[in-house]
């Protein structure tokens, strides 16, 4: 998958590393002031990431004390392939669009989802329990989810033909010599040495990218956007020089780890094949997306206003255009706020402010931009309300999509002329679950998908459910062999019947004639017949990242990244994002 070590460029970086922070000094305290506040860092200091406290730091009654990190300072790690993006601060922070909104690159970055895949607790968590679940596959778990969420100590290990592991020894101990460049996550130094090979084929899915470690210094290529770049700054600072790859604006860059199959076992340990864990962009292939001009990051990675000049060195770059910014937003506001609240224990490289940004790209994203709800032939006859709801998602692919954790769910309530309640479907409760949803209630079991509620322990609810090979609801990854259950929300112009068998629909929505690509249309018939009106009738489209019963399962476990993602966990606010909402309609 990768080329063979390169050699010479670690002692280069050493030197040149030197430099990088000599101008750091001499351009400190002359930066534009941002939109919004940023720690004193981005001004170019950078030094060593800050290490992770010890798992079992809790406060009293074992509840860990909130530990956010204020002024923190990028990562500068130096391997013979990457560098971390403490380096690339210098140049590409304190940058503005032309309406004078800050858009430097690695301030948006150090708070997203990418710049934490190593140390997110969730995922750090969950890796640790199908370990346990399946120890004698420990090496292949450990190779298979570094790939993407630590890419470039596990690059960097390939090439150095070193073992590639996370726990113990691994990439997550400090005293690993990777272990900085495993922290830093989905960084610059990663993506932008993505070849453009066999980009969108299958050999490319999985962490499948192909990372030029042959080319030396000054022409180790960092591909961008722009044609005809100004090399000399970055090469010589560096010893990358900027090469035009027009794959970088391509969803098929995305795609190599963003298109996940895994190893799935039987009830022995035996691997008996693939599961499509993660399928993003298959399903945006199948939908009118996919024939479009619009890329993963268009949505992801929004435009900014005209012009951007994309580095601070030289100073007389023209302004290129168009400049996406790096939030990289999705749709993980509850583990961007565990990792805002206890940041000096997970060792990030981002304070609250530059969370509390990112976490509000988050909400307008899930809130303005991803479904619309509206209610068609509402009436009231004979002592039924009836009620249809029209849900139109607008992502080019399954909402959710991604690891079959999220969930998507509509809530419904009536009440009548006294305000009392008459009938709910869909209500959260106070530990995440929610109410009537049968998995939540039962691990065997699952809420079916429905064309007609008229119960309120009848819940609409979006999402995928996987069974082992032994026909069995599972919530372990690799014991998952396909869904039964997937009605996630499809994408416009999605012709459900003709899908691949890697995305295809599961379950009753397939039957459903109302469940189509571009929307599903739902009927309520609800008894109020003991009640008096006018009625109301109330309904909005709820959204999270992690269901109640996946968490539940995997705190079955015992391993310290469990016990530690626990308190997290017990600590934080289980409140979903609301997608859409009907304001309240009168019904006599």
């Amino acid at each position: 998958m990768h080329a063979v070590k390169i050699s010479g460029l670690q002692s280069l970086f050493g030197i040149l590393l030197l430099m990088v922070l000599l101008a750091g000094c001499a351009t400190a305290g002359n930066d534009p002031v941002p939109l919004i506040t940023t720690p004193q860092t981005d001004s170019g200091e950078v030094v060593a990431s800050v290490q992770p406290t010890d798992v079992n730091d809790f406060g009293q009654d074992g509840v860990p004390a909130r530990n956010p990190v204020q002024n923190t300072l990028m990562s500068n790690f130096v391997t013979d392939d990457f560098l971390g993006a403490g380096t690339c601060q210098m140049c590409h922070a304190n940058l503005f669009d032309q309406g004078g909104v800050d858009v430097s690159i690695t301030t948006d970055w150090r708070s997203t989802m990418m710049a934490n895949a190593s140390r997110d607790p969730i995922w750090q968590a969950k890796v640790s329990s199908e370990i346990a679940r399946a120890p004698d596959l420990q090496t292949v778990i450990e190779e298979k989810c570094s790939t993407c969420h630590q890419p470039m100590a596990k690059t960097q290990a390939l090439v150095d033909g070193s073992q590639v592991a996370i726990f113990g020894d691994g990439f997550n101990n400090p005293n690993h010599m990777l272990h900085q460049a495993g922290m830093d996550g989905v960084s610059c130094a990663l993506c932008h040495q993505i070849q453009d090979e066999n980009l969108g084929k299958e050999e490319s899915f999985s962490g499948g990218f192909e990372i030029d470690a042959s080319t030396n210094p000054p022409t180790r290529p960092m591909y961008g956007p722009y044609e005809t770049p100004f090399g000399m700054p970055m090469q010589n600072h560096t010893g990358f020089m900027p090469v035009f790859g027009e794959h970088t604006n391509q969803a098929e860059l995305c795609a190599t780890c963003h298109t996940l199959f895994t190893p799935y076992v039987d009830a022995e340990g035996n691997i008996l094949g693939e599961f499509p864990e993660q399928t993003p962009y298959i399903e945006w292939k199948n939908s009118a997306f996919g024939n479009s001009a619009t890329t993963c990051q268009n949505c992801h990675m929004p435009v900014a206003q005209g012009g951007v000049t994309i580095s601070l060195m030289p100073g007389n770059l023209p302004p290129r255009e168009p400049f996406f910014k790096h939030f990289f937003v999705g749709g993980n506001a509850f583990i961007l706020a565990m990792l805002s609240d206890w940041g000096a224990d997970l060792g990030v490289g981002a304070d609250p402010v530059h969370f509390d940004a990112t976490i509000a790209r988050v909400k307008e994203q899930i809130g303005q931009r991803s479904a619309s709800l509206s209610v068609q032939d509402l009436a009231l006859k004979e002592g039924q309300l009836t009620a249809q709801l029209q849900i139109t998602p607008f992502t080019g692919h399954k909402l959710p999509s991604g690891i079959p954790t999220r969930r998507v769910w509509v809530h419904v309530s009536v009440v009548d002329s006294k305000g009392n309640l008459v009938f709910e479907s869909g209500r959260i409760n106070p530990d995440g679950s929610i109410s009537g949803n049968a998995a939540d209630m039962d691990a065997t079991s699952y809420e079916p998908h429905y064309d007609l509620i008229t119960n309120t322990d009848q819940v609409q609810i979006y999402e995928a459910i996987m069974t082992n090979s032994d026909g069995e609801v599972t919530y372990t990854l690799m014991r998952a062999a396909t869904y039964v259950k997937d009605n996630r929300l499809l994408p416009n112009g999605t012709e459900k019947t003709t899908l691949p068998e890697d995305v295809a629909v599961h379950g009753e929505a397939l039957q459903d004639l109302n469940f189509v690509g571009g929307g599903d249309l739902i009927t309520y018939q609800i008894d109020v017949s003991d009640a008096k009106g006018p009625f109301t009738f109330r309904a909005e489209l709820l959204y999270e990242p992690l269901s109640y019963r996946f968490i539940q399962d995997m705190l079955t476990d015992e391993t310290a990244e469990i016990e530690q993602f626990a308190g997290y966990y017990g600590e934080t606010y289980k409140q979903p994002l609301q997608v859409a909402v009907i304001a309240p309609v009168e019904v006599k």
